[in-house]
């Protein structure tokens, strides 16, 4: 897929590479419970390549069009762990610090969410994140997605005494405008 700025494309091995920088950056897993060695990241490559193949849709890999640098990742995943509001398809995003403040995140979100709602077919898309991140919660509402605090959770793949256990929990149906 591609938008004004980004082609959104499934994984290369040359991926794996720049993928695990920004996985071991501190600054970029800030609202992650930890940061993740070359093995995890490139684990984390495969279950998203299989999420393709089971579902239709991932979490596609950010190229810039202009320069193809990759900038991290965008995209839908299926999340199962146990919550009031699981099962449920999840979009998401991940980029570089050099990628940050320059729109990339809202523009491949809302492909993202557009590919959820015309091509998969679903009736809904959330989006979760750590109470303290509030540039993905702008992202989140600048999506024009929802949220309610009675929604808000307490994260269960996240340490009991963790302080990135509080989650809030963002919605958007389908039929609901994507905001500009």
């Amino acid at each position: 897929m591609e938008t004004e700025r980004l082609i959104m494309r499934r994984w290369r091995d040359d991926d794996r590479e720049p993928f695990a920088a920004m996985n071991a950056d501190a600054e970029v897993m800030e609202h992650f419970p930890a940061l993740l060695t070359r093995s995890e990241s490139d684990g984390f490559v495969d279950r998203i390549e299989a999420g393709f193949e089971a579902h239709g849709y991932g979490l596609w890999a950010l190229e810039v069009r202009e320069s193809g640098e990759f900038i991290g990742l965008t995209g839908l995943v299926l999340q199962t762990f146990e919550a009031p509001f699981t099962p449920a398809v999840e979009v998401g995003w991940r980029l570089a610090k050099a990628a940050w403040g320059q729109g990339y995140a809202i523009e491949a979100a809302r492909e993202a969410v557009r590919y959820g709602f015309d091509v998969a077919g679903l009736d809904e898309i959330v989006s979760i994140t750590t109470v303290g991140n509030t540039r993905s919660r702008k992202v989140m509402e600048r999506l024009g997605m929802t949220r309610d605090i009675a929604d808000d959770f307490y994260h269960p793949r996240v340490a009991a005494d963790s302080p990135q256990r509080p989650h809030v929990l963002y919605r958007l149906r389908r039929g609901q405008a994507l905001m500009a």
